[in-house]
């Protein structure tokens, strides 16, 4: 396996870790009423479905971010999504428990569509156009997801820099969507210092307004 295979699946590896938290969350809600012994059953079945319609998802992303315009709209989202994982601390989602095995199987599938489209769209601009990559991705890191969730959000909530590490990921990943966009293309070829370095300044203004939104906001308090 080369770099140019290996560095898009680290990157949507990292990815799902920074953006997978809640998901996690969502798992152990839903199937936090089930017996023992039909827990683990839960947790598997619908973790399998919910990885099966994202791959599903995404490889319908990844068709429709080919249509013109739709890969710099999605790139301008995912810069959006990454300064929203900065500034927001979101509150548990409120997530009715399954009373049967199917019950939180479907909490966990819908759940995981619901809150899953920044991973989706993210997803689809780090995997340059294959799904392939999406799904080994995704195969390696939902089960890191799920079995270390708690420990991820221990250590996202101990060392907040880690938000700015997935940040950083997702707006280097907005980046070169907006790059790969056909009409952005065809006129960043007559820049080519500006349309290398696209990524490093939208890392920088990301992190740097992420930062000063966060002192404010601590300020105001």
């Amino acid at each position: 396996m080369n770099w140019d295979m290996l560095e898009p699946i680290l990157v949507i590896i990292s990815i799902d870790l920074i953006l997978g938290g809640d998901n996690a969350v969502v798992i152990a809600l839903a199937s936090r009423n089930l017996p023992k012994e039909q827990r683990n059953k839960a947790i598997l079945l619908g973790t399998g479905l919910a990885i099966g319609a994202r791959v599903l998802l995404t490889a319908v992303a990844l068709y429709l971010l080919q249509i013109p315009f739709l890969q710099l709209i999605g790139g301008l989202l995912l810069v959006y999504i990454a300064i929203k994982l900065l500034v927001e601390n979101e509150a548990q989602p409120n997530i009715k428990s399954g009373d049967n095995l199917w019950g939180a199987v479907k909490t966990i599938v819908f759940a995981d569509l619901v809150m899953g489209f920044d991973n989706v769209l993210a997803i689809a601009g780090a995997s340059h156009n294959n799904i392939l990559l999406v799904i080994m991705g995704l195969l390696i890191s939902v089960p890191i997801i799920i079995w270390g969730s708690r420990f991820i959000l221990k250590w996202m909530d101990r060392f907040p820099t880690l938000v700015y590490f997935g940040a950083g990921i997702l707006a280097y990943t907005a980046a070169e969507m907006v790059l790969e966009d056909q009409y952005v293309m065809q006129r960043m070829h007559s820049f080519t210092f500006l349309e290398n370095m696209l990524p490093v300044m939208t890392v920088i203004a990301v992190l740097t307004l992420g930062y000063w939104m966060n002192k404010r906001n601590v300020k105001q308090a």
